[in-house]
């Protein structure tokens, strides 16, 4: 059973939300703090400006009604997905599945060049994010790679698909393949989703598992709390919707490829408050955190030596993801069975935001050889 669904922000709403933005105080600052401490106090008070007096919201949702979207019940949640067909007779499904902070809307800029490609785009948002229901209690990516199995072959009714992801999207389509591998032809990664145990084989592993250990030292305190105490931060957090965004934002600045440009340029006010709403307007700030103690309850990601995603893989190796640093080629392969290869020399964390021109381009290259 699916309803359509249509994305509707009442003036109610919308001045209930500008009225604790306004209230949300900003809390003193260092002499010169910058993002070094946290979300850039400047950078923030602008981004709160432009949110109360600058940020269109009906254009906003008008954007975020472009395509056809829906709402599904699987196994006693609602999934909200978009499903845009494709063109031409001869049409390819692939699954999109975002990760954390971002969302559906993370795709929005290559969906037209993947559907004139001909794929069947199904971009889904994860269980208590965005427009999804909340589960009763924390799951992990491997329970939602089951969800996505029953939306795309008993929902849809789809036989067999490709899938994508990166961040938490990575993880869920990584269990998809291990785990699901009879439906999913091929999955895409531009993050690795299963981490293997083995030491380094090589010196180019070596270097990079200095490099990851040094990133995760200064970049992944969030997830420590995320896993471990979300409640602590969806308390910290309460009806402070300025708080909440400047959690998200700082992940933006820091894991994205700002080599050439800065936060503003590379994603854009208004992308980063319509990112936002997703998760201050739907009240999916606080369940948006449960999928990272899911996976501590799911035992991780890791894999044994010798046990590895038989599936076809194409993985994406943008150099500057700063939070996850892409591995060598050798390390990807002791946990997939790689089947393409690709390196841009630009792109982070968040690729098909940052880059959609090259992120689409690579998945019509991969899905070739799918």
């Amino acid at each position: 059973m699916t309803n359509a669904f249509k994305v509707a922000w009442s003036t109610r709403e919308i001045d209930d939300l500008k009225q604790r933005i306004a209230a949300c105080p900003l809390p003193p600052a260092p002499e010169g703090a910058g993002w070094d401490l946290g979300c850039d106090p400047h950078f923030l008070a602008r981004f709160r400006d432009h949110w109360l007096d600058g940020f269109d919201f009906g254009k906003a949702a008008e954007t975020l009604n472009r395509h056809p979207q829906y709402l599904a019940r699987v196994d006693g949640i609602d999934i909200h997905y978009v499903h845009v067909a494709g063109k031409g007779d001869d049409r390819t499904p692939l699954l999109l599945t975002h990760g954390w902070p971002g969302s559906h809307y993370e795709f929005w800029d290559v969906i037209a060049p993947l559907a004139d490609a001909g794929f069947d785009l199904v971009i889904p948002s994860l269980p208590g994010y965005g427009f999804s229901g909340a589960p009763a209690a924390p799951i992990g990516p491997r329970a939602v790679a089951g969800l996505w199995r029953k939306l795309m072959v008993d929902v849809l009714g789809y036989s067999a698909f490709l899938a994508q992801g990166g961040d938490w999207g990575a993880v869920v389509t990584s269990q998809l393949g291990l785990q699901h591998g009879d439906v999913t032809r091929a999955i895409h990664l531009n993050m690795t989703g299963l981490r293997s145990t083995a030491p380094p084989q090589n010196p180019d592993e070596q270097a990079w598992m200095a490099q990851s250990a040094q990133a995760q030292q200064r970049l992944s305190g969030y997830s420590a709390v995320q896993m471990m105490k979300p409640l602590s931060l969806a308390w910290a957090t309460a009806g402070n919707p300025l708080g909440q965004a400047a959690w998200i934002l700082e992940r933006f600045h820091d894991w994205a490829d700002l080599s050439a440009s800065d936060i503003e340029q590379v994603f854009g006010l208004d992308h980063l408050v319509t990112n936002a709403m997703l998760y201050v307007a739907t009240g999916r700030f606080p369940t948006s955190l449960w999928l990272y103690h899911g996976m501590i309850r799911e035992g991780g990601i890791n894999v044994e030596p010798g046990q590895r995603c038989e599936t076809p893989t194409g993985f994406a190796a943008y150099p500057g993801d700063t939070l996850m640093p892409a591995p060598p080629r050798s390390r990807v392969e002791l946990c997939y069975n790689l089947t393409h290869w690709y390196e841009p020399g630009e792109g982070g964390h968040f690729a098909a935001m940052e880059k959609p021109g090259l992120f689409a381009a690579d998945i019509i290259a991969w899905a070739g050889k799918a």
